[in-house]
């Protein structure tokens, strides 16, 4: 865990793995000493390791909104995003940033997230990564190069974001059961009331060398096109609201914000503004035993 020394927030750290990926968890570990930085692995659930039917995952919404049969894969991702906001509400901190395995970092990184924490009335969930390439509408000035953006549209992926502890609360409780994939599902903020927001251009990227094998399997799982008849009018709700709800969250914050950049102090690196402190329950990464998740039943997000 560590401590942002300009405002005394503290931001915990997730690093979601699975089991058998020993060279990703090295490979992620190494980039983030890099930055200056140590996280908390938390063991990815393996999906094809679960007895269906579980309370945490409904099948039929499933197959109404997302358009697929149970897909084992997609749903131990989930429930291991969900897990992450779990130990952040069980913690002290803040914000948590929750990583997966395969996210590249730019080289100001630390600099982005530390102004975006500086405004941390804009969001309450700050995306760093993404798998999409639609518009975002800048609204803040963070750095020279970088903003605090809107997305109007569905933007995918997962790899890397931040949450405080409002966000995390909604996603423990609120998002399950699983009835959407994780990154469509946590899209859908606006509907309980939160704010999201990008740093961008990107701060973050995922690994494109590193295809995603539960992209991958899901592409198997989907059901035949009568599945349209229930997802298309769903998925345009979705569309609708969100540009509705995140247009007007964006100008209600754009006047007036893109004005005077954030700068460090001469002659402090990226890194400096952050002490490390070890809480009374953590050890070092190379110690820690593999943590298995444990998700309870919510209640269902989309009403």
């Amino acid at each position: 865990m560590h401590i942002l020394e300009n405002n005394k927030s503290k931001l915990a750290i997730y690093l979601i793995n699975m089991a058998n990926a020993k060279e990703r968890k090295q490979a992620m570990f190494d980039k983030l000493s890099d930055i200056g930085l140590t996280a908390e692995r938390v063991e990815a659930i393996d999906g094809r390791a679960l007895t269906f039917p579980i309370p945490e995952f409904s099948a039929l919404s499933y197959k109404l909104m997302h358009g697929r049969r149970t897909c084992p894969p997609e749903i131990g991702c989930y429930l291991s995003h969900v897990e992450c906001a779990r130990r952040l509400l069980q913690s002290d901190a803040e914000f948590a940033l929750i990583l997966e395995d395969d996210v590249v970092f730019k080289q100001d990184f630390m600099a982005s997230v530390e102004a975006a924490i500086d405004h941390r009335n804009d969001w309450d969930i700050l995306r760093l990564s993404t798998v999409s390439n639609g518009r975002k509408y800048p609204f803040r000035k963070l750095t020279a190069d970088r903003s605090l953006s809107i997305a109007l549209t569905r933007e995918k992926g997962s790899g890397a974001y931040i949450v405080n502890r409002k966000a995390a609360k909604w996603i423990a409780e609120k998002l399950v059961p699983m009835r959407l994939a994780y990154d469509i599902a946590y899209d859908l903020e606006y509907l309980a009331g939160l704010k999201s927001a990008f740093i961008y251009p990107l701060c973050a990227s995922q690994d494109a060398d590193n295809t995603s094998s539960i992209q991958d399997t899901a592409r198997a799982y989907k059901l035949p096109r009568w599945r349209y008849v229930t997802v298309l009018p769903f998925r345009t709700y979705l569309e609708v609201t969100r540009f509705l709800f995140r247009g007007a969250w964006l100008l209600l914050g754009y006047a007036g914000n893109l004005v005077v950049p954030r700068t460090l102090p001469t002659g402090t690196s990226r890194s400096d503004s952050f002490s490390t402190s070890t809480p009374h329950h953590s050890v070092p990464h190379e110690a820690k035993a593999p943590v298995h998740a444990v998700v309870s039943p919510g209640v269902n997000p989309i009403r």
